[in-house]
């Protein structure tokens, strides 16, 4: 197989091969793929076999009907793709597109913030005549991917006589954007599979479609998948199929208080863990457990952590638990999808979750439009601006609630840049050197598609710093009566009053007019709140 995965086990070795052999015992490979749901619960619940359509990757349009439309759009001119949707219709492109970034075909982006900077930048860079959006939403109704398109509908509609030529869906069937589609003369629609959740999608019509558009060959990257699919199949014992032996490890380390997982992808893989944070956080963070994947943020070694190197040849540390998977070439991307989609099914079954629902992802919802609909002022928001004078006592009494064993959320309502990356990620170091807790980086809304479920339904050892700004202008959301701004702002409350009904400790930090550039400032604070006047590095609180 071209996708080998190497775990160290150290001590916990003999619970992964019982785990394994109990597997065994219990015929779990077959009954996985005749979609038994009592491989999670019995008796069974709700949304889980009619979601494992992800066992068979492909999608239910023709891939040949995929790659002919690719080559014809990329024929008449196409220079960008413009991909407007988030979490498990937007982060697969992503990883495609940065992994193949020499692959010959337009560029691709991924709008995935409600920032109004963000979008503006976005809609300014590219020429709306060689430009062609893809609306991706699973239910149709995501309110940030229909923002999206509003806006972008109407700065198409300005230069182009027929704009629905410039735009493509991707969604399930019978959904309101697939009627939008219809209705509005899109250049196509593609319907998939309604078995597959949105973060299952990868390898179907949502990460498919985008692929073949920026120049990626569908049947080599599925003939890739194929070898993981049949190295995974039915008939092969559970303790020689690299996914169930990779869930089992998941699952074990979880159970035996390793439930952290640092991720070390080679560079030409740097946008892959992204794709596994999301996967892995909500797809087990339930229930007041789970695991926490670290792609973004900053951490040491240490007893709650578990090192997971990616690349064409990484290599496993001697004498400490990790995993290493190896990859052939880039193609086998696809095999890797796979055998983690399966892993992380697995893995729930050893914890007890239900790896396919999102029970906690809602309540962020439903209070952002409150905030939307009804105002601010019923939200009791822990907000702080960095030339308050107790703004360092608030910093210190909230990040004094993290340690060892503990994680800290930095969450990032900003434009996401390489510079304020940059910031952020002095921030996460100076948050983990002074509490020795993990700490990860998100940019939101984007993270409430992807880690939001674990935050809120997960175990309660996280903190949260939520990092907000005032955008540097309004951005209208056509034919809507709100605003970018007061979007971002309506997720940014909501998610607090969330994290704060689940007994979370949480706090917002604006930086005003002057954006990521106070990022420096705060980072300073912190950096004398955890450690000294000067903010010299110190030991670990």
């Amino acid at each position: 197989m071209t996708v080998a995965v190497e775990i160290d086990a150290a001590d916990l070795q003999s619970a992964i091969d019982e785990r394994l052999a109990s597997w065994g015992t219990l015929d779990f490979p077959s009954r996985l793929w005749n979609r038994d749901p009592t491989l999670w619960f019995d008796p069974p619940r709700d949304e889980i076999d009619n979601r494992l359509g992800w066992l068979t990757p492909g999608g239910t349009e023709s891939i040949g009907a995929i790659e002919e439309f690719a080559a014809e759009a990329r024929a008449e001119g196409l220079e960008d793709v413009v991909l407007l949707g988030m979490g498990g219709s937007s982060l697969a492109p992503e990883v495609f597109a940065s992994v193949f970034r020499d692959a010959d075909g337009p560029k691709l982006t991924v709008l995935d913030s409600t920032h109004p900077d963000a979008v503006s930048r976005v809609a300014d860079a590219v020429d709306p005549e060689t430009t062609l959006f893809i609306v991706a939403s699973k239910s149709g109704t995501t309110l940030e991917t229909l923002s999206f398109f509003r806006y972008m509908w109407e700065s198409v509609s300005a230069v182009v006589d027929e704009p629905g030529n410039r735009f493509i869906a991707i969604t399930d069937p019978d959904s309101s954007l697939a009627e939008l589609g219809a209705e509005r003369g899109f250049r196509a629609v593609f319907l998939a599979p309604p078995d597959v959740g949105g973060r299952f999608s990868a390898l179907i019509e949502f990460g498919l479609v985008p692929a073949a558009l920026v120049g990626i060959d569908l049947s080599r990257l599925l003939a890739a998948t194929d070898e993981a699919v049949f190295a995974c199949g039915p008939d092969i014992p559970a303790a020689q199929n690299p996914a169930l032996h990779l869930g089992a490890a998941l699952g074990e380390f979880a159970r035996a208080g390793r439930d952290k997982v640092v991720f070390e992808p080679a560079p030409q893989f740097a946008a892959f863990p992204a794709w596994i944070e999301q996967l892995i956080a909500e797809s087990l963070g339930k229930d007041g457990k789970g695991i926490l994947p670290v792609a973004d943020g900053s951490t040491k070694p240490a007893p709650d952590r578990l090192r997971f190197a990616i690349g064409l040849d990484p290599t496993n540390p001697p004498d400490s638990p990790s995993v290493a998977m190896s990859l052939d070439d880039v193609y086998d991307i696809g095999g890797a999808m796979y055998i983690l989609e399966m892993a992380t099914a697995a893995a729930g079954s050893v914890l007890g979750v239900h790896p396919f629902d999102q029970p906690d992802v809602q309540m962020a919802k439903s209070l952002a439009h409150t905030a939307m609909t009804e105002g601010l002022d019923g939200f009791d928001v822990h907000e702080w601006t960095l030339d308050a004078d107790d703004t360092p006592t608030h910093l210190g009494e909230l990040l004094a609630k993290a340690g060892p064993g503990d994680y800290v959320a930095v969450q990032a309502y900003l434009e996401r840049t390489g510079v304020t990356a940059q910031r952020l990620q002095a921030i996460a170091d100076t948050i983990a050197e002074g509490t020795g807790a993990v700490v990860t980086i998100g940019y939101g809304p984007r993270f409430l598609h992807s880690t939001g479920q674990l935050h809120k339904g997960g175990p309660a050892s996280g903190v949260f710093l939520q990092i907000v700004d005032h955008p540097s202008g309004e951005v209208a959301v056509p034919e809507t009566d709100y605003t970018f701004g007061k979007l971002i702002t309506a997720q940014s409350f909501g998610d607090q009053a969330a994290l704060a009904d689940r007994g979370r400790a949480v706090g917002m930090v604006c930086l005003g007019d002057a954006g990521a550039a106070d990022l420096p400032r705060l980072r300073q604070i912190i950096a004398e709140v955890l450690n000294d006047e000067d903010g010299n590095s110190g030991e670990p609180r």
